[in-house]
């Protein structure tokens, strides 16, 4: 298939202002820094066979997971896709035993169980990753329903990518929330990619967004880049579903810069569209955002950075010196007491 120009500015509208304490910036900036170096890092050992299994990188959509994860609770709960690192990161996870965990050893978050894609910290309501395309979108309104029964107001994301909106899990689980007035945010990351397919190949209608006029939700398109959007909306929805008044669909347009696992040549899109997005980094956007506001110095802005560099840098360390796991313990946890 030879590559189809999809725009970055196509119906992707500019995000609003929001009023945001500088601390609040801050934390958000760092996040997102720790999951971009986190990322690179973890690409860099990965191509040097460091680890097993494959490795779905989530740099250029930074803005997504802490934009969204910023405006919930500890107590919320989140359910992932296989490019979950960012929501993990964004979430809380601690970054070492992340790490560890994408390298299978013992002493990852899930004793090296889940390793890329089935990383999970029910602590922090981390509900899991998941390698189906929309396979966790029903555990999540699962979640959702469990508030409720509980008679909680925590609030539950489904993250998910647009290829997933054409799943039947996704229109299932959409239909069920609404019916129900569940407390729960579907969250689509519309990178334009399903795999190798650009979405406008694959559906007549591009907004994802558009799709919960059919069930009576609110959806909305945001863009995904900006951050202080991102969060804004995931405010307004996250409120909403905590007073009772249901779900709500959030499409974040966003781009993935490597393809969908590394080692995709991306044949399938063009380099003048990847050079687009990357003009519009969620990081440099932020990062000339709080040096426009006078909220901090560029000095102060690289050190940051390198400090996170150094963090990841320690963390893969740890995992590359960490046993792997027990054989003898292979089926632990599988089965109840």
């Amino acid at each position: 298939m030879s590559p189809r120009k999809q725009t970055a500015g196509a119906k992707t509208p500019v995000g609003p202002v929001r009023t945001v304490e500088p601390g609040h910036i801050f934390q958000m900036y760092r996040k997102m820094l720790e999951i971009r170096e986190c990322e690179d890092q973890l690409n860099t050992a990965f191509s040097k066979n460091l680890f097993p299994g494959y490795i779905h990188s989530y740099l250029g959509q930074e803005a997504c997971a802490v934009g969204v994860c910023s405006a919930l609770r500890d107590d919320d709960y989140i359910v992932t896709t296989h490019r979950g690192r960012g929501h993990y990161l964004a979430k809380g996870m601690a970054l070492t035993p992340m790490i560890c965990e994408m390298f299978g050893k013992a002493n990852g978050i899930c004793g090296g169980r889940g390793g890329e894609m089935h990383a999970a910290d029910p602590a922090l309501g981390i509900l899991g990753g998941n390698g189906i395309v929309g396979g966790g979108i029903p555990y999540a309104t699962g979640a959702a329903y469990s508030a409720v029964l509980n008679g909680s107001d925590q609030v539950a994301v489904a993250f998910f990518g647009e290829g997933a909106s054409n799943q039947g899990s996704f229109h299932e689980a959409m239909n069920l929330a609404a019916a129900w007035n569940l407390p729960l945010l579907f969250v689509c990351e519309n990178n334009l990619y399903a795999e190798m397919t650009p979405f406008s190949a694959s559906s007549r209608q591009v907004d994802v967004a558009r799709r919960a006029e059919g069930y009576g939700i609110p959806g909305e398109v945001v863009d995904g880049n900006d951050v202080l959007a991102v969060y804004a909306a995931a405010e307004a929805a996250v409120a909403r579903a905590r007073s009772g008044a249901g779900p709500t669909l959030l499409e974040l347009k966003t781009y993935r810069y490597g393809g969908h696992f590394q080692g995709d040549p991306c044949h399938y899109r063009t380099r003048e569209e990847e050079a687009e997005w990357r003009a519009r980094d969620p990081l440099i956007r932020l990062h000339a955002h709080i040096l426009s506001q006078n909220l901090s110095s560029e000095s102060e802005l690289d050190s940051w950075r390198e400090d996170q560099k150094a963090q990841v840098a320690a963390a893969i360390e740890v995992a590359l010196s960490s046993p792997d796991p027990d054989p003898n313990e292979a089926l632990s946890f599988v089965y109840a007491s």
